[in-house]
């Protein structure tokens, strides 16, 4: 079991020491913080730092880290001034934004002008009060201005409209043009591309600016936490229980780490107590796996938190789930195209921890569907090569092979799932109620397989009676205490048909797995179609296609992957292993800030 044990710790201090203590201890980052008062009016928000609000903080890191290129990262304070960078940067934004938006604008109307040509509006009195109005007629629309009585010229034709001048003195009704007029506006065309070509060079500054900035996102990252951590430490400090002369702090901390605590206490003159979880308290849960197992410890936090008294899945889950995984990506040549994915975004991954767990556990897809998609003979849908042809040993059209595999991966999973619930309550008859489940998972997997139903019988039996039984959780205590287990057992056994239900569920695995292969071979034989169809510019189409197709369908196995993989996992296995939800362990911890150097 991989669920770290915790203990109870108060420290009681003098409070005029409350404000250093509070700082090294979160510089230490042991406790879970569990607070003695509570103070619903006081809404903790995180304080200005040298006069810069919080938001404008985060805003200009936010536009910082979204510069494509950045700069060597500065380490020292000597030359770094919090509001002036700050300012700097968010003027920056600013006005990049505003010159974006006339970017977009200029663009649009030189795209729209420029089969206009080059002109510039002659005022009313050169063309004795008339005036030029411009339409953009459909070119199937054209016949309609044989009927209009006003002078018009046709300036420019493309393959869908044609541009037209009409000269009037008021604007034309709707009823003598056949569309709306275009408003092209009083600019003339080259003095819009002038006004475009400064404004491309004073974002080109900006940019240049902007990039010169992202030197200093060490330091505004680091302002930022110890803002943060100011305005946590001001949260626990209102938690604290103070009278007078003396203030107490209480939090749940490793017991693997209560010596680390007992020698800070002795440092900083604090008495230290430490306790015992008792049974009537619900500490929070701290996993702890091994880096390499670490990634199905994410999964697990991602979808729900065990309790502290419960067990921990993650190092289930993280090999089923990448069993299943590779049952629905089911193709060796997916898998290789998965890990060079992954290899892309290694180094990336590995900048925190949970990267570093995600890519061990992603790198395990890779490795287990390449050797699924090995043993189905699998590679972007086209049968294995040569050599590789020996290593085939499954064989995905074989409905009835792959149907009994699915099944007995998913009767595996739920019979350890009951394994681990039984073992788990091994010192109480309510153990036997899992086994119970068990003898009936492998008897119903027994008769499916043999198609018969003969020696099983008696085992059932005994599973079914085990499992009314020893269900309820209530002492036997009188008649009327037995009445009331019988009536639990009974409530029990309607789980038989979601218990099978749930096994069944594992179908989806053989079904992905068949869909996605059955596309990969699809688009394979119309790509070849294609280009057998259509010499010579064929080839093209048949590359294209084999792109575009193997993509598509590519992503959509990864996702039905990850859906269904989960699913099973988080769903289905935990539905009979884990019922306890707890909440995570969050120590009180300073937030730290790595350089890092482009």
């Amino acid at each position: 079991m991989s669920i770290q044990t915790l203990q109870k710790a108060t420290l009681i201090g003098l409070t005029g020491d409350k404000e250093q203590v509070l700082d090294r201890l979160q510089g230490l980052g042991l406790m879970h913080i569990i607070p003695l008062r509570d103070d619903p009016a006081f809404d903790i928000e995180t304080g200005c730092t040298q006069g810069v609000a919080p938001d404008a903080l985060q805003q200009a890191i936010r536009y910082l880290l979204s510069c494509p290129q950045k700069r060597r990262q500065v380490t020292a304070e000597r030359h770094f001034r919090l509001p002036d960078v700050v300012a700097e940067v968010l003027d920056n934004r600013k006005q990049h934004l505003q010159l974006s938006e006339r970017l977009d604008f200029l663009r649009k109307r030189i795209r729209d002008l420029e089969p206009w040509g080059n002109f510039e509006l002659p005022g009313d009195e050169v063309l004795l009060g008339y005036r030029l109005w411009f339409y953009l007629v459909p070119n199937y629309r054209m016949h309609e201005l044989k009927h209009t009585e006003l002078p018009w010229s046709l300036v420019h034709r493309d393959n869908r409209h044609a541009y037209v001048a009409v000269m009037a003195k008021e604007e034309p009704r709707t009823n003598q043009m056949p569309v709306a007029r275009t408003h092209t506006g009083s600019v003339p065309l080259n003095q819009l591309k002038r006004e475009l070509e400064d404004l491309e060079i004073e974002i080109e500054a900006l940019k240049a600016e902007r990039e010169a900035h992202t030197r200093w996102l060490y330091l505004l990252q680091r302002s930022m936490a110890g803002s943060e951590d100011m305005a946590e430490r001001e949260r626990v400090s209102r938690q604290t229980l103070d009278d007078d002369q003396i203030f107490a702090l209480q939090g749940w901390l490793p017991a693997a780490r209560a010596d680390e605590l007992q020698t800070f206490a002795d440092a900083e003159g604090l008495v230290l107590l430490l306790e015992a979880v008792a049974d009537d308290e619900l500490p929070p849960t701290l996993l702890d796996n091994p880096a390499q197992l670490a990634g199905g410890e994410e999964v697990v936090r991602f979808y729900q938190m065990p309790g502290y008294r419960a067990w921990d899945p993650s190092r289930v889950v993280f090999f089923s789930f990448a069993a299943f995984f590779a049952l629905i990506l089911s193709d060796a040549g997916y898998a290789l195209l998965l890990g060079l994915v992954l290899l892309f975004y290694w180094n990336r991954m590995g900048r925190s921890e949970t990267g570093c767990r995600l890519r061990v556990l992603g790198a395990t897809l890779a490795l287990f569907s390449a050797g699924w998609g090995v043993l189905v003979g699998s590679y972007f849908g086209a049968p294995p090569p040569g050599p590789l042809v020996a290593l085939k040993l499954v064989d995905m059209n074989d409905f009835d092979s792959m149907m009994r595999i699915s099944v007995v991966m998913g009767a595996s999973h739920l019979i350890l799932a009951n394994l681990i619930t039984a073992w788990r309550a091994r010192h109480r008859l309510t153990a036997l109620a899992p086994l119970g489940w068990t003898l009936v998972i492998v008897v119903g997997l027994s008769a499916w397989l043999r198609q018969q139903l003969g020696l099983e019988w008696g085992l059932l039996g005994l599973g079914l009676l085990m499992i009314l039984l020893f269900s309820s959780e209530r002492p036997m205590q009188g008649a009327s205490s037995i009445a009331w287990r019988l009536v639990d057992g009974l409530l029990a056994l309607t789980g038989v048909s979601k218990m099978f239900g749930d096994v069944l569920s594992y179908l989806r695995l053989f079904a992905l797995g068949l869909a996605s292969a059955s596309l990969a071979v699809t688009f394979n034989q119309l790509a070849t179609d294609v280009a057998a169809a259509v010499p010579g510019i064929g080839l093209f189409f048949e590359v294209l296609i084999l792109l575009a197709g193997h993509l598509l369908n590519f992503v959509l196995a990864v996702v039905s992957g990850v859906i269904h993989g989960l699913r099973l996992n988080l769903i289905e296995f935990y539905n009979w292993s884990l019922a306890d939800e707890g909440y995570a362990f969050q120590p009180f911890t300073k937030r730290e800030v790595d350089p890092w150097i482009t």
